[in-house]
């Protein structure tokens, strides 16, 4: 015999009966009453941050206080080994201290070289300001890129450069990580790996007087004219 309600002891009949009313619902039932949020604020890291009071969304938040780097004005620049061919088509290697010893240098670096702006704008700019900043009294102008020797002798050929700018390789990125100015674009299509942020620093006897950093690639405030008004 089936258990219903009039043959259950009460506690079990009183169980059934609130089962069965429970059990009746259906999509249109469904009501939600919104409740008012807390003053907390609920942060999306990713994207968004959401305040309570309004309730909408506010500017994504990209701050120039990410911009970091171990050296800094005031700083010795460290030392390492640079490699470059010259003229007449030899591997050369220079110190870090022989650019920059007893001399006014401006170092500027690119992600990469044959990159639409490094290419088109940065590069091109120190080669067509360098009479300007050497009557500034710059000694040494030199261009460094986590890109081996090769890749840089036929960057310069393509855009025939003269000895305008020095081109630089930190192939192993050795100089880029003592500066802590690398990047990691492995996570890009493009394939660059490991490359060296956007920067010019001018550097008096090996000491940073000037370090315009850029945020990843960006090319905001490292230009030749930048340098310039700085000095």
């Amino acid at each position: 015999m089936a258990l219903t309600a009039a043959t259950a002891s009460p506690i079990m009949a009183k169980l059934l009966t609130t089962a069965a009313s429970t059990t009746r619902i259906s999509s249109s039932s469904i009501r939600f009453s919104p409740k008012p949020l807390s003053s907390s604020k609920l942060t999306f890291k990713s994207t968004f941050s959401f305040s309570s009071s309004s309730n909408k969304p506010q500017s994504q938040r990209f701050s120039t206080s990410s911009i970091k780097a171990t050296i800094s004005t005031g700083d010795k620049l460290p030392e390492s080994t640079l490699s470059y061919f010259d003229s007449a088509g030899e591997l050369q290697t220079t110190t870090v201290s022989e650019l920059t010893k007893g001399k006014k240098a401006v170092l500027f670096a690119v992600p990469g070289a044959f990159t639409p702006t490094c290419s088109q704008k940065h590069l091109p700019g120190f080669v067509e300001k360098s009479s300007e900043l050497k009557s500034k009294g710059v000694d040494t102008i030199a261009c460094i890129s986590v890109n081996d020797a090769f890749v840089m002798k036929a960057w310069k050929e393509d855009l025939k450069i003269g000895d305008e700018v020095l081109l630089l390789s930190d192939g192993n990125g050795d100089f880029t990580r003592a500066l802590g100015v690398e990047m990691d674009l492995s996570d890009k299509p493009i394939g660059l790996g490991v490359r060296s942020r956007r920067y010019a620093l001018l550097a008096d006897d090996g000491v940073v007087k000037v370090l315009n950093l850029e945020e990843g690639g960006a090319f905001e405030n490292s230009s030749a004219e930048d340098m310039l008004k700085a000095l």
